[in-house]
């Protein structure tokens, strides 16, 4: 058992899990089925982005609401030291090389903001509307990152520390509202302001990982993927993601 994920989240909004023989035959079995979906022409359609060099698959992994997947259980050394929860399809996330091309829709300063920023974000909170504000729509317990493919580029970035300056930000956000009305307040600039200031106080962490291990973020963590790199190679970064909503909204601030 991994006792020290609490303090590595606490200090660091993360936590990288040493390799597991469960793990990696999940891993292994899930890569077989993000194979498949990859191969669906809907389903790349409706997720390739930035000329072809990510897909985003939303809830793409067909895995059940246990995680398993194709009859391999899903199970590793975050076991007790996480809350369970019901698991929704995982996020497939897969970065081909040459990531980040310009989508011709997207303005040059979004595209340099994902170049040179690796398009850092806060899981859950969502564009709505023609002017994109930022909503609490989706408040996470916590995010689970499993590598399925060995693959060192285009890695995960998370911003060390970056949670507790998003909860301070967002405790004045909310401040005197019951949590079943945030989902309700316009987070636009509290968001962008605090997010500057993670930038200028926190050092951004690359995140590199093999399959069988896996990574846990903090749910108020800033983060994002770095462009590929030179001498990559031609195969691609793929990461299942579970992100399942906390039972109570106002722990999404108030839990460690």
């Amino acid at each position: 058992m991994v006792e020290w994920i609490e303090d590595a989240l606490s200090s660091q909004s993360f936590a990288v899990l040493p390799q597991d023989q469960g793990v990696l035959t999940w891993a292994e079995a899930a890569a077989a089925a993000g194979k498949r979906v990859l191969a669906d022409p809907e389903q790349r359609a409706k997720w390739l982005r930035h000329g072809e060099t990510w897909f985003v698959g939303v809830d793409a992994l067909p895995n059940a609401a246990d995680g398993s997947i194709d009859g391999v259980p899903l199970k590793g050394p975050w076991e007790g030291q996480i809350s369970t929860l019901p698991l929704h399809p995982a996020q497939l996330s897969v970065v081909y090389p040459g990531y980040p091309k310009q989508d011709p829709d997207e303005s040059d300063a979004a595209h340099r903001f994902r170049r040179e920023r690796c398009a850092a974000h806060l899981d859950g909170l969502l564009r709505v509307g023609p002017e994109n504000r930022r909503y609490l729509k989706e408040p996470h317990a916590w995010v689970l990152g499993l590598p399925l493919t060995d693959v060192p580029n285009a890695p995960l970035v998370v911003w060390e520390g970056s949670h507790e300056i998003i909860r301070e930000a967002f405790m004045v956000a909310f401040a005197g509202m019951p949590p079943a009305m945030w989902g309700d307040i316009d987070v636009t600039e509290i968001y962008q302001e605090a997010r500057r200031e993670v930038f200028d106080l926190c050092e951004p962490r690359e995140v590199r990982m093999v399959p069988g291990q896996s990574v846990i973020l903090h749910r108020l963590s800033i983060h994002g993927v770095a462009p590929w790199g030179a001498g990559g190679g031609k195969t691609p970064r793929m990461v299942a993601y579970f992100r399942p909503l906390i039972p109570e909204t106002r722990d999404w601030l108030r839990a460690p």
